[in-house]
């Protein structure tokens, strides 16, 4: 599939309603992908793909919820909208609790699952620019030397370049020479920018 494009997973073992849902979403001007049951999507999924899924709760062989920890488990951030009888809406509740975008309950009204769906592409557009973003950091402190790292860690934790030269037992100009290597490989201008990069990264600070 092209991952440039959105694409709305449609999961449910109900022919009838299936199909009912892909023509509501495809007059809408979305992409559906739809699947009887669970095992078939995962088949299918690519991980790169953005979009949503929309998710009978209840399905013989891997349930809603059993896919929605699947997904989790590999972490993937599609973000989930799911379908549910009058009498699931307690487990629905739940599945909103352990990360689920919404829950709509049977029969519904066909604007109001339209816009749980452009609620999602929206909330999955921001988690895909987010991991892009994480990724991007990580990528860029990979470049750095086991030196360059610990300067930067020194740096953040808001040390002074001379505090660091001699808790290193190295020159100032060492320290500034380092120190100008991290800021460009980072693409930084500024310590309060690399300090945001590290918290991103997750990356320890030198406190000593």
């Amino acid at each position: 599939m092209n991952t440039h494009a959105a694409v709305i997973y449609v999961v449910d073992n109900d022919d009838a309603f299936r199909d009912s849902l892909c023509w509501l979403l495809e007059s809408a001007g979305h992409t559906v992908a739809a699947y009887a049951d669970a095992e078939s999507f995962l088949g299918a999924l690519d991980p790169l793909q953005h979009g949503c899924l929309v998710l009978d709760i209840r399905m013989p062989g891997m349930s809603g919820l059993e896919l929605q920890d699947e997904l989790k488990r590999h972490g993937n951030p599609l973000p989930i909208i799911f379908v549910t009888g009058h009498g699931d809406v307690p487990m629905a509740v739940s599945t909103v609790k352990k990360g689920a975008a919404e829950f709509i309950e049977k029969p519904f009204d066909d604007r109001a699952l339209l816009g749980l769906v452009e609620n999602a592409l929206t909330l999955d557009a921001g988690l895909r620019r987010e991991q892009a973003r994480r990724m991007s950091v990580a990528t860029r402190i990979a470049t750095l030397t086991q030196r360059e790292r610990e300067i930067m860690q020194y740096v953040v934790a808001g040390k002074m370049n001379k505090t660091i030269a001699d808790e290193l037992c190295i020159s100032i100009k060492t320290v500034e020479a380092h120190r100008a290597k991290v800021m460009l490989k980072m693409g930084v201008d500024s310590v309060a920018q690399l300090v945001q990069l590290a918290l991103e990264a997750g990356m320890p600070c030198k406190t000593r």
